[in-house]
């Protein structure tokens, strides 16, 4: 399990750098620099409980496994937001943006985390 936290938070990185410059070009920050915290690596690395749980649904349709994957996120993101909130450290901040709840969720981020859980099964999922 510490293998499959230390990969899980690695690969959240990873695509949260790819995210945030995709975002910049988006910008037109033609540097596309991406950008994360290091609080990230430890609420990534939590998607390790991803690998034991899709052992139990992998006969399940994608679609429900995706959505399973998305609503644990959700319910990461948003726990472990407003913990970091509480403490005036939460390196995100969705307030001004539209779908938000409580700033530290946006719910339009649905097919994105359905993306990364169904992502995280098939990398937690890999021969070791």
């Amino acid at each position: 399990m510490k293998s499959d936290f230390i990969k899980c938070g690695a690969a959240g990185w990873c695509l949260e750098i790819l995210w945030t410059g995709l975002h910049a070009l988006g910008n037109r920050e033609w540097k596309m620099m991406g950008q994360s915290s290091l609080w990230m690596f430890p609420i990534y690395g939590m998607a390790a409980c991803i690998g034991p749980l899709s052992r139990h649904l992998k006969k399940i349709p994608i679609i429900f496994r995706g959505g399973i994957y998305m609503t644990g996120i959700f319910a990461a993101e948003f726990g472990t937001g407003m913990f970091l909130k509480h403490y005036d450290m939460c390196p995100w901040d969705y307030s001004n943006t539209p779908y938000h709840y409580k700033g530290v969720i946006r719910l339009d981020y649905a097919p994105v985390w359905f993306l990364t859980g169904l992502i995280y099964e098939k990398l937690l999922s890999a021969k070791k």
